[in-house]
């Protein structure tokens, strides 16, 4: 069962906009720019960068939001909160509904495999699909300010314009992922699993000026999963990798392994 509804052509699909590299990164720039031609966007972001955050949400401290004018002719609001919070906010106080669509990004660097588990853009987009919302994220491979966001935004029309018009299946969002090659050279999508990998991280120890002990994470991605059906292969051929996913975290195929356990 889709979770979108095909709209009327009478009436422009409500976009909602948000990321977590800070309402000034050129790359929800760029995704405001095309969702302007599939929609009416409103856009609900940090307002400083809140990258890893995860699906982490604001409850000691006050949120702020405030209407800030930095696309031309689009509502947007910087909140101080993090991307979770800018969802939860957008869609209580500010569309005091559901939007047709909610995208998150595009964001500097890769989302990729394990790396959903840690993304701030991708819990963006979970915590609308667990409103019941159409959601998408959207990552480069490509870490750079000034990244070229050509073939990112062409592929970012395609992908959207598909969901608005087909939905997706209940309680499922998209993870999006762009690979770091010259816009020409995208050789198309590819619908993925999410590779097995991780990060094999070490913690660099420091002594600060008064002799107190300190750590600095460091690591590398590792990725041991030789599939030619994820997200990683397609990535690293040039593919823009599509991966369906779900908030639901059971493990179905457990379930009867462990029931006999107590019997």
């Amino acid at each position: 069962m889709a979770t979108a509804k095909k709209k009327s052509a009478s009436r422009k699909p409500l976009i909602l906009v948000t990321n977590d590299d800070g309402i000034t990164s050129p790359g929800i720039r760029a995704l405001v720019e095309v969702m302007k031609e599939l929609g009416k966007v409103i856009v609900v972001a940090p307002d400083s960068p809140q990258s890893g955050m995860g699906h982490a949400i604001t409850i000691d401290d006050p949120l702020r939001l405030e209407s800030v004018d930095i696309f031309e002719n689009v509502e947007a609001y910087q909140c101080s909160g993090t991307p979770v919070d800018c969802v939860k906010l957008g869609v209580d106080k500010i569309i005091k509904g559901k939007p047709d669509l909610c995208v998150s990004g595009i964001n500097h660097g890769s989302n990729s495999s394990i790396n959903i588990i840690y993304s701030g853009t991708m819990s963006a987009a979970m915590e609308a699909a667990i409103e019941g919302i159409t959601a998408v994220g959207f990552s480069f491979l490509n870490y750079a300010h000034d990244a070229d966001l050509t073939g990112p935004k062409k592929y970012v029309k395609e992908i959207a314009h598909g969901v608005l018009k087909n939905g997706l299946p209940t309680n499922t969002l998209l993870n999006v992922n762009f690979p770091d090659v010259h816009h020409k050279n995208i050789k198309g999508i590819r619908v993925c699993r999410q590779a097995t990998a991780k990060w094999e991280e070490e913690f660099n120890e420091r002594m600060d000026p008064r002799g107190r002990k300190y750590y600095w994470l460091t690591g590398k991605f590792v990725n041991r999963d030789p599939g030619d059906d994820t997200d990683e292969w397609a990535l690293k051929h040039g593919f823009v990798s599509v991966v369906p996913i779900q908030f639901d975290l059971t493990a179905h195929h457990a379930i009867p392994r462990i029931n006999n356990y107590w019997k």
